[in-house]
């Protein structure tokens, strides 16, 4: 038995063990730790049979991203487990019976020779520029673009649907509602609304203001003349002084 061969059962035994933990496990937070451990097994499987890109896309997204978030969303819930062993005796029977059909289904697959050393030829050695990224490029682009595209399809219209769902804008803001146009008919289409004439507003608003000038404008000539019988004065005072001198 190769070294490949011991490193291969090695992480399938871990693979297989931390799966049971999962499913097995009492605490949600054990059970996430233990699907981290799964994951890591199954990498490592990929490095061995010359997957890299899958090995190392599985690292970063399951383990690095969606784990993670759901070890935060699993540690923030308060989660009453008492409530949900309440009714797991009645429902056992209804599991068994599923399971009881996977693995019948599973057997049925294994056993049907698709797995077999005969059903698939022995693997050739790869030159020495041969890229795993490059050869998913080119499956994925030329034999399978019409399911990429479609699947990237899909993808869009959810991020778009998720953002228009959770999407609050300001308050009080004039948008356009466009579930009340729709229902809009004939008779609640035009609405009449009384309002006074601004033009009259307008004209009784403008007699106040006349007056208002009226009223300040005397007050600004009479302080005006009184200025100028000052300076008058003063200036006839000067012209008799200047008499009694030369005289």
């Amino acid at each position: 038995m190769s070294f490949q061969i011991i490193v291969f059962y090695s992480f399938a035994a871990w693979l297989i063990f931390s799966a049971l933990m999962v499913v097995s496990s009492k605490h949600s937070v054990k059970a996430a730790l233990f699907l981290v451990l799964s994951f890591a097994s199954a990498s490592a499987i990929w490095l061995l049979l010359e997957a890299e890109f899958l090995a190392i896309s599985l690292i970063v997204v399951y383990v690095g991203a969606v784990m993670v978030l759901l070890l935060f969303v699993v540690m923030m819930l308060d989660v009453d487990y008492a409530a949900l062993r309440q009714g797991f005796v009645k429902k056992l029977p209804l599991a068994l019976i599923i399971s009881a059909i996977f693995l019948a289904v599973l057997y049925g697959f294994i056993t049907s020779g698709q797995f077999s050393s005969d059903a698939y030829p022995v693997p050739q050695a790869k030159p020495a520029d041969y890229s795993n990224i490059k050869a998913l490029g080119r499956v994925l682009y030329d034999e399978y673009v019409i399911a990429f595209e479609i699947a990237a399809v899909i993808l869009l219209v959810a991020i778009v649907a998720a953002i228009a769902l959770t999407f609050r804008g300001r308050r009080n803001r004039k948008t356009q509602n466009i579930n009340k146009q729709l229902q809009a008919s004939k008779s609640n289409r035009l609405k009449v609304i009384s309002m006074k004439p601004v033009i009259q507003e307008t004209e009784n608003a403008n007699p106040q203001a006349e007056k208002k000038d009226a009223e300040v404008v005397p007050g600004e000539t009479s302080a005006s003349g009184e200025a100028g019988g000052d300076n008058e004065s003063e200036g006839n005072n000067k012209t008799a002084s200047g008499k009694e001198k030369t005289s």
